[in-house]
């Protein structure tokens, strides 16, 4: 089977279960699906950022992104916020104790806090996003704004793709296939908008779906440097086709924070 078709047939199974999650398992529901997701990704990430060693920082990470997620499910914005301040403070007094056995060495305690910056603050978002006044609606417009603004970057950038994006983060993309991404998600937006937010006004969806795509491609170019730096060609191999749940979730990650604060603030 190609790759292309494994891609596709992970799509159709996963995506009705995804879907139907989002519809009807309520707001318990979709958290624990957040909170198993985003730790998978930690999983990942760790492999990716520390290798098969320093087990003290791949379990401080697990820790505090549970803690994390946790924050946003039983709390809100602030209460997050305080977790992730204490947070950041604890790994740096875990490095200081451990001065004695490896040295003033800053970089494992930048790894993990960069672990915990990139995913479980922005996974959270989800859950948050999803509390507020429509916040079924809004989560399925995030998937349409990246997903759309996906399949029109694949099939637009495959056809007409010449000139490279950033070849030295993600060798595939293309300014066209760019073009082809802010296209499709605003495209998607403003019909989501039409059947599904008809109160909001067109620019709001225009501006969600031009900014929001390309906040997911920086977040997707991010990702990409992260497995460079790593050495990986995906982040794992949980989704035939796709690779792993980072590959899945990096442009989201970026997206969803700023639908969020988007629509809780400028609407």
């Amino acid at each position: 089977m190609t790759p292309h078709m494994k891609r596709w047939l992970t799509g159709v199974v996963a995506v009705p279960i995804l879907f139907g999650i989002i519809a009807f398992g309520g707001e318990i529901i979709f958290s624990i699906l957040i909170i198993l997701a985003s730790m998978m990704g930690m999983l990942e990430y760790n492999r990716i950022s520390f290798g098969q060693g320093f087990l003290l920082e791949r379990m401080e990470t697990l820790i505090i992104a549970l803690f994390i997620l946790l924050t946003a499910f039983f709390g809100n914005l602030p209460l997050l916020l305080t977790g992730l301040i204490f947070s950041v403070m604890a790994v740096l007094i875990m490095n200081l104790l451990r001065v004695r056995k490896t040295g003033p060495d800053m970089t494992r305690a930048a790894r993990v806090i960069l672990g915990i910056l990139y995913i479980p603050l922005l996974m959270a978002h989800f859950i948050l996003i999803r509390n507020t006044a429509s916040g079924v609606l809004w989560v399925f417009f995030i998937l349409v704004l990246a997903f759309s603004g996906d399949i029109a970057a694949f099939y637009i950038g495959r056809r007409f793709g010449k000139r490279k994006l950033l070849p030295e983060v993600s060798p595939g993309k293309t300014v066209e296939g760019t073009m082809g991404l802010v296209t499709g998600s605003i495209a998607g937006c403003i019909l989501f908008r039409f059947f599904f937010f008809p109160e909001m006004p067109v620019v709001h969806a225009v501006l969600l779906g031009l900014v929001g795509s390309i906040a997911g491609q920086l977040g997707d170019l991010c990702e990409s440097a992260l497995k460079r730096e790593g050495g990986v060609k995906d982040s794992g191999t949980l989704l035939p086709g796709h690779g792993g749940i980072l590959d899945r979730l990096d442009c989201l990650m970026f997206i969803t924070p700023f639908v969020y604060h988007y629509q809780e603030y400028l609407m």
